[in-house]
C-alpha cells in the first residue's frame, strides 16, 4: 500500500520555512521555533499542525540532547517540569472542546505578547538578577506545558522564569533543550488520545524530517558563530504579521458563528 502524504502545494509552502525554524530553534536559536506553528495554522487545524511537528521535534530533541548533553541546570528541571506535567494534562482535557477558531485566536494573541515581550520586556527582564521562588517555577511551568500543548509555544512562559536567573549562554541553550525534550515526550500521549497522529501526517513528518535535522546542524553552527540580533529582528516581524493573521481570522470565525 503506497504511502499518503499531504499533497497541497501550499501547505509545502508554509511547512518548509516553519521546518527549519524549527530547527534553528532546536540548534540554539531559542524563540525562533514559535513561528512554525502559526504558520501551519493558517490553512489548516492548529492542533493537526502540532501533531505533524510534535515527531520531527521529538527526533530533533534526542539530537540537541547529545551536543548540549554537560551544559544544562538541573535545579530549573526539577523545578519547571512538575508544573509542565500539570499543563500538558490540563490541555489534553481542555482541547477536546475548544474550536479551530479558538485556538487559532489563542495562538496569534499569544504570539504577538510573545513578540511585544521580546521587544519591550526582553532587556528589562535580562536586568534583574535573582534567584526566582520556586512557586513561581512551578506556575511558569504550567503555562509552558499548557501553552506547548495547544499550540507549540511553551518557550515564552519558561523563558519568563529561566532569564531572570542569568545562565551561562550554553546552559540556557542546553536547559532549554532537555526542558522541551522532556515535554514534547509527554506531549505523545494527550495527541493520542486526541486523535491527532494519522498515516498522512505522520508520513509527511517523515518527508520533512530530512530538512529538520539539516536546520538543526546549521542551528548548532550559527549559535556559536553568528550574531543573533538581526536575525531575530526579521523573524519577530515575520511572527507579528502571521499573528495578526491568525487573530484576525479566529475571531471572525468564531463572530460568524
Amino acid at each position: 500500500m503506497p504511502v499518503t502524504l499531504i499533497t497541497d502545494p501550499l501547505f509545502y509552502l508554509l511547512a518548509i520555512p516553519a521546518v527549519v525554524a524549527l530547527g534553528l530553534s532546536k540548534g540554539g536559536f531559542a524563540g525562533v521555533g514559535q513561528m512554525a506553528t502559526p504558520l501551519l495554522a493558517l490553512i489548516m487545524p492548529p492542533l493537526e499542525a502540532a501533531a505533524i511537528f510534535l515527531p520531527i521535534m521529538i527526533v530533533q530533541d534526542a539530537n540537541a540532547l547529545w551536543v548540549f548533553r554537560k551544559e544544562w541546570n538541573g535545579r530549573i528541571l526539577a523545578i519547571m517540569l512538575p508544573g509542565a506535567v500539570i499543563g500538558i494534562a490540563a490541555a489534553g482535557l481542555l482541547a477536546a472542546y475548544i474550536s479551530d477558531a479558538a485556538v487559532r485566536t489563542f495562538i496569534g494573541a499569544l504570539t504577538i505578547a510573545f513578540v511585544l515581550y521580546s521587544w519591550l520586556g526582553a532587556a528589562r527582564l535580562a536586568r534583574t538578577v535573582g534567584r526566582p521562588s520556586i512557586p513561581a517555577g512551578v506556575a511558569w511551568g504550567a503555562l509552558s506545558g499548557f501553552t506547548s500543548t495547544i499550540c507549540q509555544a511553551g518557550g515564552p512562559p519558561y523563558q519568563m522564569y529561566v532569564l531572570a536567573q542569568h545562565l551561562p549562554k550554553m546552559v540556557f541553550v542546553g536547559t532549554t533543550a532537555f526542558y522541551l525534550a522532556t515535554m514534547n515526550g509527554m506531549k505523545v500521549v494527550p495527541y493520542a488520545a486526541l486523535g491527532q497522529f494519522s498515516t498522512t501526517g505522520l508520513a509527511t513528518s517523515l518527508a520533512l524530517l530530512p530538512l529538520a535535522l539539516a536546520a538543526n546542524q546549521l542551528g548548532f553552527w550559527l549559535v556559536r558563530r553568528v550574531s543573533q540580533e538581526l536575525f531575530y529582528k526579521i523573524t519577530l516581524w515575520a511572527m507579528l504579521l502571521i499573528s495578526v493573521e491568525l487573530l484576525r481570522s479566529g475571531v471572525l470565525e468564531i463572530w460568524r458563528g
